[in-house]
């Protein structure tokens, strides 16, 4: 057994060293009052900051040309494939288009769904040179469908004042454009309210 004097050397040692921050006289006056608080200072990690990838502006995917379709992929056989998923897909979303399904459920499936790939037709326009359009919408933007027509022409036509029509197993749905001014990411995640009288 070590004496007194080596037991008060070793715990005073021992508390300086567990205890740097503290001062002789902090570290006596615990010893005198016997009551003794270890502390365990540990390191600060420091936290590096996660860089976010930034996307590209407006700006520059207009200058990239990102979203134009070249004239010689401007050809309507090429999308039918494309148009024959979208039927599959919204077979799919809707159980199978049975005779006796609701068509408001289909209704509100359809005003939700992904419309590239569906063959839509133009059936009222306030501007006359639009109806009887129809083709495959290849793009689908807040305020335009990109359609290609079946002589192989890219159109562009504005949702607003326009009603389009979709037709899929024998299920007609007439879309109004001016109540579609959203992007597809939007108009999947929006709830649409059903309303008794819709005019252009």
């Amino acid at each position: 057994p070590q004496g007194s004097e080596k037991a008060k050397t070793f715990v005073h040692t021992f508390l300086k060293r567990s205890m740097p921050k503290m001062k002789d006289e902090a570290i006596q006056d615990m010893l005198t009052r016997k009551a003794v608080v270890l502390e365990h200072y540990s390191k600060k990690k420091t936290k590096q900051k996660r860089k976010k990838t930034k996307g590209f502006t407006a700006k520059q995917r207009r200058e990239l040309r990102l979203f134009e379709i070249e004239p010689e992929q401007q050809k309507y056989a090429i999308f039918l494939p494309l148009h024959e998923l979208w039927k599959q897909y919204i077979r799919d979303l809707c159980h199978g288009l049975k005779p006796d399904a609701q068509p408001h459920m289909i209704q509100g499936k359809l005003l939700k769904a992904d419309l590239h790939g569906a063959i839509v037709t133009v059936t009222k326009s306030k501007c006359p040179s639009y109806v009887g359009i129809t083709g495959i919408i290849l793009q689908e933007f807040k305020h335009v469908f990109k359609i290609i027509t079946k002589e192989d022409k890219l159109k562009v036509v504005p949702k607003l004042n326009n009603v389009f029509s979709l037709e899929l197993d024998g299920f007609i749905s007439y879309i109004y454009g001016s109540k579609f001014l959203l992007r597809a990411s939007e108009r999947s995640a929006k709830k649409f309210k059903l309303k008794g009288t819709i005019d252009l």
